[in-house]
């Protein structure tokens, strides 16, 4: 029987082993693990990370997993058709290791790293093979798995974009101002209109009823057009309305033939006018939007224009989300998803904007201006803490802010100030005697009062009250070259404010020629206001002591002024006694029966050209907690047109 026996080297001595031997032994398996830069893969690695991307990949050699023989200008085809959508954005490559060789193949680690749209990072490792030809020659071994180990050969890599809930403005109580509200939406139905000019007309004359007016009127100029291109049971949208204006034409519009209505919801604000100017607007990208970022918004996406919305538009819109998935051609050539996800960042809801604005208030202010159809704003802010609880621009829902950045004479408003000068510099008294003559001649220039009235002697109080221009011309020297500019940075005016939106705080008229300061106090001259600036100054008088208005509760403006000093005593209360005897035996008598607290005030009517006959409207005053500023552009006498607005605004605040 023969057995058999595993066989055993016997290792030898090892004082008999050579040094050399030793020496060549530790070079071969030095081989196995990887070679210098000068003989091994190194070089051909970082010449493929170089040339992915830049786009240049001659210097490469490349064979596929068959060995056979590719061609470097079908890998660099190859490499920008699976880089799909990223291709203008090559990721950046980087080796994370020596390569591992194991006879003529060697395995390197590279961390690939593509930058996608917003500034969003996609990181993963890859393999890379090489191989070493008979030349010695290293050749990078091909496949669309070294982009990515999930793409296959006719794969693309896509994004899906998707964007996240947008936040609201919201109003002092913390609600949102724009929500979810019933709309009505009003087509037609082509295959049932019988006569299509008569229905249309009809629609015009319906929609032209609706009040508030819509602003701009609605356009039916190319519904026939629409009509006749549209299919029989199409249905046509002419407009959509919100509940309240539809129920004011239901009746008239029901039974037209043809017409159809659709009821849904849509992310609005109480009206159409609700502090349009200082909201802003939310509408789909337009062409500038795409133009001007093309890396944040994409067609379809919603953006803020104008106002609160455009300013803080990053803030409310959030980050959108991004998916990389895996696309690829259909039979009919069109592209389209395989299923596969690579990557995935979810969207960042939006943050709320929270403002001090009060819905009420600012609905009694927007209502105020509704009848009004020269340009116009008004301002409310509480005076006891200085929030901004209306601001409202018209007629209609206006896109210009008026109400923070007109930029326009105050008119005899300022009386307040240069009231103020006066008293706190002794120079006038309540009933200290002053003269109102018809005419006041200063170096040649001439002033006169609103239609060329005269008191004669008065007591100041009936000045103010009455609103003499000549009385305050023949006062100017009194205030001193800079004494209005001191009363009214007193006030306010003229001062760096932060309140997180663009506001004009004013430019009082300082160290100007005796004419200058004699138009200057009674508001003329180089003296310009805001309805903003004039509402912070009017509520200063009813409080004591100037606040800068808050807007934002939140975001907070990161620099907001300081209060200022405290007002004198003996100058406030004879001014609060002189603003309302405006209101009970003045320019602003219309008020005196308004329900609620007494109300203070002044009116104003400021030239704004050379011609006398060109002015603007003001009334400033406060009831109650509330300051407020009425401005009309070219409102003429301000007992026409700013105490009427004025009026409104009280009785419907008295109402609520």
């Amino acid at each position: 029987m023969r057995l058999s026996y595993p066989l055993r080297r016997l290792r030898p001595p090892r004082s008999r082993r050579p040094l050399a031997a030793l020496a060549a032994t530790a070079l071969v398996a030095g081989a196995l693990v990887g070679c210098s830069d000068s003989d091994g893969p190194e070089r051909t690695l970082d010449a493929f990370l170089s040339g992915w991307r830049t786009g240049d990949l001659q210097s490469v050699g490349f064979i596929d997993p068959t060995r056979v023989k590719v061609p470097a200008a079908e890998v660099t085809q190859e490499i920008r058709q699976l880089s799909g959508e990223l291709v203008a954005t090559p990721p950046a490559l980087r080796r994370t290791g020596g390569p591992k060789i194991t006879a003529d193949i060697a395995t390197a680690g590279v961390r690939v790293e593509w930058t996608l749209p917003g500034g969003i990072h996609w990181g993963y490792d890859r393999e890379v093979r090489l191989a070493r030809g008979r030349d010695g020659q290293w050749q990078v071994i091909w496949e669309p798995r070294v982009v990515h180990e999930q793409l296959t050969r006719g794969d693309r890599l896509g994004l899906r974009r998707d964007t996240g809930p947008r936040a609201g403005v919201l109003d002092g109580a913390g609600a949102p101002i724009v929500a979810p509200r019933p709309v009505v939406r009003v087509g037609l139905q082509p295959g049932e209109v019988t006569d299509a000019r008569s229905v249309i007309r009809q629609l015009d004359a319906a929609f032209r009823a609706i009040r508030p007016a819509i602003t701009p009127p609605v356009d039916l100029s190319g519904l026939p057009k629409r009509l006749a291109e549209a299919d029989e049971g199409a249905f046509v949208e002419v407009v959509t309305l919100r509940e309240e204006a539809y129920r004011q034409i239901k009746s008239r519009i029901y039974d037209l033939p043809g017409t159809r209505f659709q009821a849904d919801k849509l992310d609005l604000a109480p009206t159409r006018e609700f502090a349009r100017a200082l909201l802003g607007s939310v509408d789909p990208a337009q062409a500038d939007d795409l133009a001007a970022h093309p890396d944040r918004y994409q067609l379809g996406d919603l953006v803020g224009h104008g106002g609160l919305q455009g300013r803080y538009d990053e803030r409310l819109r959030g980050a959108p989300g991004l998916t990389v998935l895996v696309e690829r051609r259909d039979s009919d050539g069109t592209l389209k998803p395989t299923g596969t996800e690579l990557f995935t960042q979810e969207p960042k809801p939006g943050q709320a904007v929270k403002t001090t604005l009060d819905v009420a208030t600012q609905n009694a202010a927007d209502a105020a201006l509704r009848g009004e159809k020269r340009r116009a704003a008004l301002v409310a802010v509480r005076i006891s803490d200085g929030a901004v609880l209306a601001a409202a621009n018209g007629p209609g829902p206006a896109g210009e802010n008026l109400a923070f950045t007109a930029q326009v004479p105050p008119g005899s408003t300022f009386k307040m100030v240069s009231a103020l000068g006066l008293l706190d510099r002794g120079a006038v008294t309540l009933d200290g005697p002053v003269d109102c003559p018809k005419a006041f001649t200063v170096e040649g220039r001439s002033f006169k009062n609103s239609d060329n009235f005269e008191l004669g002697t008065v007591p100041f109080r009936t000045d103010f009250a009455r609103s003499c221009n000549t009385a305050f011309a023949a006062l100017a020297p009194k205030l001193g070259p800079d004494g209005l500019a001191q009363a009214g940075r007193a006030l306010g005016l003229g001062g760096e404010w932060d309140l997180g939106m663009d506001a004009f705080t004013g430019k009082v008229s300082a160290n100007g020629s005796p004419v200058e300061q004699a138009a200057a106090a009674f508001g003329q001259g180089t003296t310009v206001v805001s309805p903003l600036a004039m509402a912070a100054a009017t509520a200063a008088m009813a409080r004591g002591r100037w606040e800068q208005p808050k807007l934002l509760l939140d975001p907070a403006p990161a620099k907001p002024a300081p209060a200022g000093p405290q007002l004198r005593a003996e100058s406030v209360e004879p001014l609060r006694t002189m603003m309302r005897e405006v209101v009970t035996a003045g320019s602003g008598t219309a008020l005196k029966d308004v329900p609620g607290a007494p109300v203070h005030g002044k009116t104003g009517t400021a030239e704004y050209d050379d011609n006398p006959a060109h002015t603007h409207a003001w009334f400033i005053g406060w009831q109650g907690d509330v300051a407020f500023a009425v401005f009309v552009e070219r409102g003429g006498a301000s007992t026409a047109s700013a105490v009427p607005i004025t009026e409104r605004f009280l009785r419907a605040l008295a109402a609520r």
